[in-house]
């Protein structure tokens, strides 16, 4: 029997701005209401960022984190992954902060340097709730999102090895993969460890099933397929053809509007849950399974639920 496939759902982010979408949770109640759906769906990792809730700005205190970390934890069994790419623009020791704090299961780890450009958001949306959205897009086109050698080793140093946190690698180039196994062969990572690969961010690798293809059978030859588990990411319209042609060829996935605020050409999705439930269907129609967060716990060598500080 195949593997199960693990459903990450990543329900806010820090791109998207609220006059997006009004579905878009901001508040930490929102938030917390759509990670506990979300984990209802089938999603059995919840990759959590915070937001200002006034504003809908990104925001890094463990103390907006606080208000929904301990709620999703006390009504899912889910695995909670404190995001450390925060908002753009942040140090590492702000990214950091939250996860430090919270000690959760899981991390995320973008694994490089990389443009990241948001701005052509700005011809399609024109007019903001905000002061902050516009400014904040328009900054990226002007931008490096750093994640040097120095920064990469200070998370793993200071989030995994000091708290038992383990990452989701996120790699949004074929170099990124390279840099993975730097760190696995300097003994900072160690098996089995969670690659995210990440399609259709502006600065990143194209939407295209070649580069995806390439990507898996390049992270098969550099770590070796018993020892990583991989998932797919895609931005946008992309998001449900890549998500659906990683459970195809043996991978899991993450859906969620931190990487598509629709649920179908021109049409807005309601929920996270939405997303899921949709995901869930195709998987299981596949003929394929869906992993419970506990099966989740143990391919990915997690801590445990009980070993938080939330």
């Amino acid at each position: 029997m195949s593997k199960s496939v693990i459903i990450t759902c990543a329900p806010t982010g820090g791109i998207h701005t609220p006059s997006m979408s009004p579905h878009l949770p901001v508040t930490p109640a929102e938030i917390a209401t759509a990670s506990i759906e979300a984990a209802e769906a089938g999603a059995s990792i919840i990759h959590l960022h915070a937001r200002d809730p006034e504003t809908g700005k990104p925001d890094h205190r463990f103390e907006t984190f606080n208000q929904f970390l301990p709620v999703i934890k006390q009504a899912t069994d889910a695995v909670i992954n404190v995001s450390t790419g925060a908002g753009l623009g942040m140090s590492m020791e702000e990214r950091l902060l939250a996860a430090t704090t919270a000690s959760p299961e899981m991390a995320s780890l973008n694994m490089g340097s990389m443009n990241f450009g948001i701005f052509p958001l700005l011809q399609k949306y024109t007019e903001f709730e905000h002061d902050w959205e516009r400014p904040f897009l328009e900054m990226t086109e002007d931008f490096i999102f750093p994640n040097t050698f120095k920064t990469i080793k200070y998370a793993l140093e200071n989030l995994g090895e000091a708290h038992g946190t383990r990452f989701e690698f996120e790699c949004y180039d074929l170099g990124h993969l390279y840099n993975v196994k730097w760190f696995v062969d300097q003994g900072l990572i160690k098996p089995p460890f969670f690659i995210q690969m990440v399609f259709g961010i502006l600065g990143g690798m194209g939407a295209e099933l070649d580069h995806l293809m390439h990507l898996h059978r390049t992270a098969d030859r550099l770590f070796g397929s018993e020892n990583y588990e991989w998932s797919v990411l895609a931005a946008g319209r992309h998001q449900m053809p890549f998500a659906t042609q990683s459970a195809m060829l043996g991978g899991n996935l993450r859906v969620g509007l931190e990487d598509s605020l629709f649920i179908g050409k021109g049409e807005l999705a309601i929920s996270n849950a939405e997303q899921v439930e949709r995901i869930r269907g195709i998987v299981e129609n596949l003929g394929l399974r869906v992993a419970t967060p506990g099966e989740a716990r143990e391919r990915l060598a997690l801590k445990g639920a009980d070993r938080v500080a939330f």
